[in-house]
């Protein structure tokens, strides 16, 4: 009774140095009859050849599973595509999936609005800056150098035949009875 005071003792798990380390540990559930323990044993060999037998089945099914899906022809590229579209699909059905998609969506919008301010931002600094004295001056010169530039001098001739072809190219006046070298005589 005095064991019941210090509480229950728990069996060593490390055996001590000189103990057998095979030995079956002593406890109470574990004293067995020989009877006990030859119908176990008996038991676990029952157990052990149910699994060899359930293995042999299992491998056998598997083959006539690969024969079958042969006959259809269902080849392994088919079986990965249909287990990435069903993976796919349970991804995009799940609510991570919609969540994550729902927040990349706030993302964006805030995005492009954020960029559209910015873009109305530069424009209105661009529309300041080309309204400032400088610019404009720069522009009135710039446009005064592009007038200067189109002009061509005229003879005051109104009537003046252009002495070039549509595509630009000059006119060469041939001599009577020549033809230029690129057209045969008729």
């Amino acid at each position: 009774m005095e064991e019941a005071d210090q509480g229950p003792k728990s069996p060593d798990i490390f055996p001590e140095v000189g103990d057998d380390v095979n030995a079956v540990p002593s406890s109470p559930c574990m004293a067995l009859t020989e009877e006990e323990q030859a119908e176990l044993n008996s038991e676990l060999a029952k157990v052990e050849d149910e699994i060899q037998t359930l293995s042999q089945v299992l491998a056998a099914k598997e083959k006539q599973v690969a024969e079958i899906k042969r006959k259809l022809g269902i080849t392994p590229l088919n079986e990965f595509k249909q287990n990435l579209s069903k993976g796919w699909h349970e991804v995009t059905t799940s609510t991570a999936y919609k969540k994550t998609s729902e927040t990349l969506s706030q993302v964006g919008q805030k995005a492009t609005t954020a960029f559209s301010s910015v873009g109305s931002a530069i424009g209105r600094k661009l529309e300041d800056v080309r309204n400032t004295p400088t610019f404009k001056s720069f522009e009135e010169k710039v446009e005064t150098i592009k007038t200067k530039m189109n002009r061509t001098p005229s003879t005051g001739d109104t009537e003046e035949v252009s002495e070039s072809t549509p595509d630009g190219k000059p006119v060469v006046e041939q001599p009577e009875g020549m033809c230029p070298p690129d057209q045969k005589p008729h």
